[in-house]
């Protein structure tokens, strides 16, 4: 029984150890999208795309993990919840994934033009969202409550900047109907950063279902 025990304990260790690979790939992709963004920079936008592939192929190595692991050692109680939430948690990151394949696009698309206006709060946004997916694997890993709920604090601050973004945008817009259309570019790039941050926070709130068994909202 024991010898089980441990093979599965090693097994779960090992499903961690794929997620935070995924995470890692993602926060890269986050940082290389933005990147791309600020510097104009087209095969870091490729990349960024490319990389996509991976992520998929992580998430469904760790789904198929999580579905044998349920199959073969009929886990309960908190067992179960660390290969649920794993599976969620993967789920938040190639969603992320997927947003920072949109700014590259977005990239690839303004190639071309001359920016409106700098861009600074983007990238202080991007700092911020690719933190607070580092925090929230990190409360994961040390299954770290108060951490989870710290990772809330962070996604308020990057709502603030994109208020501040869609402000001077559409201040930008009324005075130069002509820039619409990459205002709005920019707009979706400042919109899928604040979903990363939202997905980040989600993995805050599954990290405390896994310690607590609740479920609980971390950024009303």
């Amino acid at each position: 029984m024991t010898n089980l025990r441990s093979g599965f304990n090693k097994e779960l260790e090992l499903l961690q150890q794929d997620i935070l690979k995924m995470g890692s790939v993602v926060e890269q992709q986050i940082f290389n999208a933005v990147e791309s963004l600020v510097k104009k920079d087209e095969k870091l936008a490729i990349k960024v795309i490319e990389d996509d592939d991976i992520v998929d192929n992580l998430q469904h190595l760790i789904e198929d993990k999580c579905i044998k692991l349920i199959a073969t050692q009929h886990p309960l109680a908190k067992d179960l919840r660390v290969i649920f939430t794993g599976v969620k948690i993967v789920t938040d990151l190639e969603r992320m994934s997927d947003n920072a394949v949109d700014i590259a696009k977005t990239t690839i698309r303004l190639l071309n033009e001359e920016y409106i206006k700098p861009l600074i709060d983007i990238p202080r946004m991007a700092h911020l969202a690719k933190e607070m997916v580092k925090n929230a694997l990190d409360a994961y890993v040390n299954e770290d409550v108060e951490a989870a709920k710290k990772v809330c604090e962070a996604d308020d601050e990057i709502d603030h900047l994109y208020s501040q973004i869609f402000r001077e945008l559409l201040i930008i817009m009324m005075q130069d109907p002509k820039t619409i259309s990459q205002a709005t570019s920019l707009l979706f790039v400042g919109r899928y950063l604040e979903r990363i941050a939202d997905h980040a926070t989600n993995i805050g709130e599954w990290l405390i279902f896994l310690v607590t068994g609740e479920k609980k909202e971390l950024n009303n």
